[in-house]
């Protein structure tokens, strides 16, 4: 009988440099997350800058030797940061998928639905089409063409429903027939990019074609999901009626979802994201009881991963100029794309220019989900450091933008009488 070799614990100075690190990030996560929102900018921002600073777009250049001892370019030592940060992203997500409001997509489907299928197709298209038209020289190593245009396409469609959300609230528009669809819109966008992420994904790791894939998905969505998944769900919730104990069964139950649908060759996020639908439409579920859970991932590991996403960007790649000029092309598909697909589908539900812009400008902002998307598109080999780093800073630009465009279109759209109705009973519940 073979004796098995004892495995060594991790060593007191990977401990160290770990303990650091999160310690570090977090605070700087903090600190400048709340600086950016004091300016008016969206958290992420100052939550990514923090990786922009400690990572190799500027510490690494100024204090080299600094940078090589913090964040030491060890396979294992990084792994630790990804680790705790990738249980943070599947924990958002599943959060994501339990605050979506199913009733406000009833109320505004056919809207929604028509912004929503416009928003999708043109950005998907126009995304992909980029994607094959970009020099190779952008693309990672031995990554298939049409599987990193398609990645692309699906970073150009997704809008970010925690940025539209926050931005909404801070300009007091949740109660404007607009907000209501940016954010019905916003959420029928989140369920198809992950969606679209999955397929892409297994395309990347499993070379099947995206319509097998995309079968396969439906399968598991439409048939395990509802025929199994519901029911599951809501007998689990039964029994978890104390705040302490719902708040670790939905932990778990996010976390071996989203190893389940990993397991089966799919984006781990997509099984965290189903979860939380199911979980979210249970009936058994108290807000209250969420609270802790929601704070914990909203105001540390959320701000962790988005500070170690930004580590892995390169802003100096910019400084070469077929990178810059890539980067500035795919900007301006990015926005381009999002504005014409929200514009047609709003004209086409009858809605004003002045409304059809507002909604181009709040479901322009990406955000949260093509930060997360461009996590994994690096973990699988679909983007290089180049493309990473482009990609983020779409997320960045487009987050920036929407506010100022929100405010300006906004100001021409006249309030209605149900808007202010609307308003009126906001007050009445919040005093």
């Amino acid at each position: 009988m073979l004796a098995l070799q004892p495995v060594m614990p991790l060593g007191a100075h990977q401990l160290l440099i770990f303990v650091l690190q999160v310690g570090l990030l977090l605070m700087l996560a903090v600190l400048l997350g709340r600086l950016a929102v004091r300016l008016g900018m969206p958290a992420i921002v100052g939550e990514l800058a923090v990786g922009v600073l400690l990572g190799p777009s500027l510490l690494a250049h100024v204090a080299p030797a600094v940078s090589d001892w913090l964040l030491p370019r060890e396979a294992g030592q990084f792994h630790l940061l990804d680790a705790v940060a990738q249980i943070g992203v599947l924990l958002l997500v599943g959060l994501t998928g339990i605050q979506m409001d199913f009733k406000l997509v009833r109320r505004r489907g056919a809207t929604a639905a028509k912004i929503s299928i416009a928003g999708l197709v043109i950005p998907l298209g126009f995304g992909i089409a980029t994607g094959y038209l970009l020099p190779a020289s952008l693309l990672a190593d031995n990554v298939d063409v049409t599987v990193f245009a398609m990645f692309l396409g699906v970073a150009m469609c997704v809008s970010a429903i925690p940025v539209i959300a926050k931005t909404l609230m801070d300009m007091n528009l949740l109660h404007r027939n607009v907000g209501q669809l940016c954010l019905t819109a916003g959420m029928l966008d989140d369920a198809f990019g992950w969606f679209m992420l999955s397929v892409v994904s297994g395309m990347a790791t499993t070379g099947i074609r995206a319509s097998g894939i995309a079968l396969s998905l439906l399968f598991l969505v439409v048939v395990f999901a509802i025929v199994v998944g519901r029911p599951l769900v809501r007998v689990v919730m039964r029994h978890a009626r104390e705040p302490g104990t719902a708040v670790v069964t939905v932990v778990v139950m996010v976390l071996l979802s989203a190893a389940g649908t990993h397991a089966l060759g799919l984006e781990a996020i997509l099984g965290a994201f189903v979860c939380g639908i199911l979980i979210g439409r249970s009936g058994r579920v108290e807000a209250a009881w969420l609270a802790p859970l929601n704070t914990v991932v909203l105001s540390v590991l959320a701000p962790l991963f988005f500070a170690t996403a930004g580590l892995r960007m390169d802003l100096t790649r910019l400084t070469e100029p077929s990178v810059l000029a890539a980067a500035a092309v795919v900007l301006v598909v990015a926005v381009a794309g999002k504005f014409l697909g929200a514009y047609i589908g709003a004209r086409l539900s009858r809605l004003t220019r002045w409304e059809a812009l507002a909604l181009g400008a709040g479901m322009n902002a990406r955000g949260v989900v093509e930060v997360i998307v461009a996590m994994v598109g690096l973990r699988l080999g679909v983007l290089n450091d180049e493309t990473y780093t482009i990609i983020v800073l779409v997320a960045i630009v487009t987050s920036l933008m929407a506010p100022p465009i929100l405010r300006f279109t906004m100001n021409r759209v006249e309030q209605t009488a149900e808007e202010r109705l609307r308003l009126a009973e906001h007050d009445e519940l919040v005093r």
